[in-house]
């Protein structure tokens, strides 16, 4: 079958490209000044915030049901296996190699939502998906919506990891995490009580609108009354929960502060989707159409698609702004960073090479041998490709938060740089595991 996988190869190959030109696209952004840095931070906070989350609520849910939410368990068992091994093999190897801290989250975290959903996206107007047909009625359009699914549940574990503990690979969160939940809630009600001694009734009446009265763009757009009201129940509670924490004994309180670090706005899009998506009445009325049911489809599941399909090329977008202005601080010579050969080839190997071998090995086997993964190709093709790909963009941020120096966040914008560069490597995982699905395994 040598011209069905040269088909396969120049399928990645395309596919690759047009990731890779859909970056470039941020670059130009940044090097004509359309995006700046700080317009780059608003947009990828709006992405991990808004955009991300209706994404998953549309996916998952419109996915999952009650009999296939069964599919969906290999996939969390999978994502934590790799996750938990690539943190294991990265915190060895840096101890090993003596390696810069920044190895061990580059190691661990790779890129598990823009890349691959943009990647799939491509793959399906090559036609390369078209192989992975499960049945007849499987079209192009099933097949990408079937793996994005797949993509975004894998991408929970890894959030989770990234908003949970990633900081704290590079030394960020020193401060007790209970202490720091302590700090933040007592901030909170210390602000809300003065805002209820007077001084808030006094902004409403004109403070809101500027020192000479008129409005402005911070000038809130609802009623005076709407803002009171709101302030009142934000300060109402702060103050229950400040009084439930104080009762906490101190285990209690380290806990509690812990799992808080684990709970981000994917996570909780990815629950109500999963929420929406098993309860029948809910699927039938967000998800079917509007002569099965389906109220809400036509409108408001529409609006979350929207938004949502947003996410794909728009993160990768601010990728290309974040190189770009890592690339401008290059050539003005700020703090140069040295990238230490050892560690760029050992983190690329693990991205590039371990990973598609291990999972292309491990997976293959699985779906050959047994029905752990059930007979769903593009299951078994995703699962291959889940591990593999660049680090995340999210490791730039986890400097910035873990207080690292000028050199070291330089060394990481390198080191992002190139390893986006190299992102067409992926197209050998894609050919690996389509040859393998489709020759060995069908």
């Amino acid at each position: 079958m040598p011209s069905q996988m040269l088909a396969s190869f120049a399928g990645a190959i395309q596919a690759s490209l047009s990731v890779l030109l859909t970056i470039s696209y941020g670059v130009i952004a940044a090097q004509t000044n359309f995006l700046d840095e700080q317009s780059a931070k608003k947009i990828s906070k709006l992405c991990v915030n808004m955009l991300l989350p209706a994404l998953l609520i549309v996916n998952l849910g419109s996915e999952l049901d009650i009999d296939t939410v069964t599919r969906y368990i290999p996939i969390l068992v999978w994502a934590l296996f790799y996750n938990v091994g690539s943190w294991a093999i990265g915190a060895l190897g840096t101890r090993v190699f003596k390696l810069p801290k920044w190895v061990t989250p580059a190691v661990t975290f790779n890129n598990t939502t823009s890349m691959p959903l943009l990647l799939i996206q491509s793959l399906g107007s090559t036609g390369t998906l078209t192989q992975l047909a499960w049945h007849d009625s499987d079209d192009v359009e099933t097949i990408v919506g079937r793996a994005r699914s797949y993509f975004l549940v894998a991408s929970i574990i890894g959030n989770t990891m990234t908003f949970g503990i990633g900081g704290e690979m590079l030394g960020a969160f020193e401060e007790d995490p209970a202490d720091e939940l302590d700090r933040h809630l007592r901030d909170h009600v210390s602000d809300e009580d003065l805002a209820e001694s007077g001084e808030c009734d006094q902004d409403n009446q004109g403070g809101d609108d500027g020192d000479d009265g008129q409005p402005d763009e911070g000038t809130s757009l609802l009623p005076d009354r709407f803002n009171r009201h709101k302030k009142a129940a934000v300060s109402n509670t702060y103050n229950v929960l400040t009084r439930a924490w104080d009762t906490f004994p101190p285990w209690l309180q380290t806990t509690t502060a812990r799992i808080r670090k684990f709970f981000s706005p994917p996570g909780i899009g990815a629950i109500v989707g999963i929420i929406l998506g098993i309860t029948p009445p809910l699927h039938r009325v967000f998800f079917n159409d509007v002569t099965e049911g389906g109220i809400f489809k036509a409108w408001l599941t529409t609006s979350l698609k929207n938004i949502g399909e947003l996410f794909i090329a728009l993160q990768v977008i601010v990728v290309g702004v974040k190189l770009a202005i890592s690339l401008q601080r290059m050539r003005r010579g700020e703090s140069s960073g040295k990238l230490p050969p050892v560690a760029v080839t050992f983190t690329l190997l693990i991205r590039f090479i371990f990973w598609p071998v291990v999972s292309i090995a491990i997976i293959g086997a699985l779906a050959a041998k047994t029905n752990v993964l059930g007979n769903d190709p593009v299951l078994w093709f995703t699962m291959m490709l889940m591990p593999t790909g660049p680090s995340a963009m999210k490791l730039g941020a986890l400097a910035d938060v873990g207080g690292a120096g000028d050199e070291e966040k330089m060394a990481i914008a390198k080191f992002l740089t190139l390893s986006y560069c190299l992102s067409p490597l992926i197209s050998l995982t894609v050919v690996g595991g389509v040859k393998v699905i489709t020759e060995w395994i069908q």
